[in-house]
């Protein structure tokens, strides 16, 4: 589209929680259009990070587990008189949140474990608490950066 952007589309929020950002994260997770087994896989998730989690609301669980595993920058490679450079740039808020969840899900489905709820919980969980594979992925994006720092001035 040359001129004008692609509208956004509505997302309308989840049934049991009336969240928003938990349909976008059940719309990630699906696979082949499956969306009702998907939204099943994720409350039986939030059921076993609840009784894991006894004093907490397993949704703010969630939410605070995604927070910590939500990159701020990623680096970008640019081509500068014949070298490329790794650029650390800041991620806009919408594709921030997007790369969260999508590395949640992919580090949640490639753990060891029976189902793919306890594996989702187990992941949450581990978010929860700053350790994890998806955890260690934004550390890693992060380090990158901060390596990369001294190319800053070529940012486009």
């Amino acid at each position: 589209m040359r001129k004008s952007k692609p509208k956004k589309r509505i997302i309308l929020p989840d049934p049991k929680f009336g969240d928003v950002l938990v349909t976008r994260f059940v719309n990630n997770m699906m696979i082949q259009g499956k969306k009702s087994t998907a939204f099943i896989v994720f409350y039986d998730a939030m059921e076993v990070v609840a009784k894991k989690k006894s004093e907490e609301n397993p949704l703010e669980v969630w939410k605070k587990a995604l927070d910590n595993v939500t990159p701020l920058v990623e680096v970008r490679s640019r081509r500068v008189g014949g070298s490329t450079f790794q650029i650390p740039s800041e991620i806009r808020p919408d594709r921030r949140v997007s790369m969260g969840m999508k590395n949640l899900i992919l580090y949640a489905r490639k753990r060891a474990g029976r189902s793919m709820k306890e594996k989702l919980a187990a992941e949450i969980l581990a978010a929860y608490n700053n350790e994890g594979a998806a955890y260690k992925k934004k550390e890693d994006t992060h380090k990158m950066a901060e390596a990369n720092k001294a190319f800053s001035h070529f940012r486009f």
